[in-house]
């Protein structure tokens, strides 16, 4: 008796939430990016935007993008790898050995044994030295060109807040060691044999100042506005081509369907920087979103509602980066991708 109850009264239970979710509005995703990742994030593309506490889960990966394919990086600040191997993997233990080569080399040629040219053991540990000095000097030169060849990449302060709205790093989070986590490389005699002189990778901080959050959280309203108008020359105005051809894209499809997006009342609950850096050309800001807007799909030709709500606004949390012209002003912002919160 008892079991036949559990029985029945399960299957009342499901049928009930059937009924709920058959009769309950569908969350709709008319927004712009609502259903999916794309974009670029310049060098870092193929890498997931950090953890912040407005979107503390992974960032979805791009579905489509424009960017080549490359290399996953974890940080932005890492130091170049050693080259690997042994003894005389590095420019200095080689440069030792060529030395030690071509002095045998004039020997025999000489006609006078092989290690005759050194003279004496004195006068091969004088040889090693200045060879080992020259090829030191070479390699400071040559680490100072190559560092004023590297981009320079930064990551901003996650205490930095938007538009009034932000939020304390995660316990045990330590922004200052994430900046110059991989910068510090040995350097010296101790690395001679093992991947040469360590050289350390040039960085600069990318100051992200309250006009650029206001930037910021002013486009959040303009894209999703304008997407919701289906206004292109304004998408075209506020985004990279790349992310304003998705928009055209989608909403081109949208049209095929019959579908128009209502999209309205956009306020920005909560964000906060994940990620800025300077690349040769550009620079880059990746902030996390927190916002609520309406969002609903109705019929193009009817105006009936299909998916979402016409009054009750619904929450989002996304993952948006932007790019401007090195050395830009706030207004020269513009979004450079969209990445949905896992």
């Amino acid at each position: 008796m008892i079991s036949n109850r559990i029985g029945r009264a399960g299957r009342i239970l499901a049928v009930s939430a059937a009924l709920f979710v058959a009769l309950a509005p569908a969350l709709a995703e008319a927004r712009a990016g609502g259903r999916s990742s794309f974009g670029s994030r310049g060098t870092f593309s193929n890498s997931a935007p950090r953890a912040t506490p407005t979107a503390p889960t992974a960032a979805q990966p791009f579905q489509r993008t424009q960017s080549q394919p490359a290399a996953p990086q974890s940080s932005l600040n890492r130091a170049a790898p050693a080259p690997s191997g042994g003894m005389f993997s590095s420019p200095l233990a080689r440069g030792i050995m060529g030395g030690l080569i071509g002095a045998g080399i004039f020997g025999l040629l000489s006609g006078s044994g092989l290690f005759s040219g050194l003279g004496s053991l004195a006068g091969m540990f004088g040889l090693l030295l200045q060879i080992g000095l020259i090829a030191i000097v070479a390699m400071i030169a040559l680490n100072w060109w190559r560092s004023r060849q590297q981009p320079s990449l930064a990551t901003a302060s996650a205490r930095s807040q938007m538009g009034g709205y932000g939020a304390a790093p995660p316990p045990n989070s330590n922004t200052s060691a994430r900046m110059d986590a991989g910068q510090t490389t040995n350097s010296g005699f101790g690395s001679m044999f093992g991947g040469g002189l360590g050289s350390k990778p040039v960085t600069r901080e990318l100051k992200i100042e309250g006009e650029d959050f206001n930037a910021f959280e002013k486009m959040l309203g303009d894209v999703q506005v304008a997407y919701g108008a289906e206004d292109l020359t304004t998408l075209r105005r506020v985004a990279t081509p790349e992310v304003a051809g998705y928009f055209e894209d989608d909403l081109a499809d949208q049209k095929r369907k019959g579908q128009l997006s209502k999209v309205g009342n956009v306020k920005l609950l909560q964000g906060d920087l994940s990620e800025a850096w300077s690349e040769p050309d550009y620079e880059y800001a990746t902030v996390a979103m927190k916002f609520s807007l309406i969002d609903a799909v109705v019929d193009r030709a009817t105006g009936r509602l299909i998916e979402g709500d016409l009054e009750k606004p619904q929450e989002a949390t996304e993952v948006w980066t932007f790019v401007r012209p090195t050395g830009g002003k706030p207004a020269d912002w513009k979004l450079s991708a969209i990445q949905q919160v896992a």
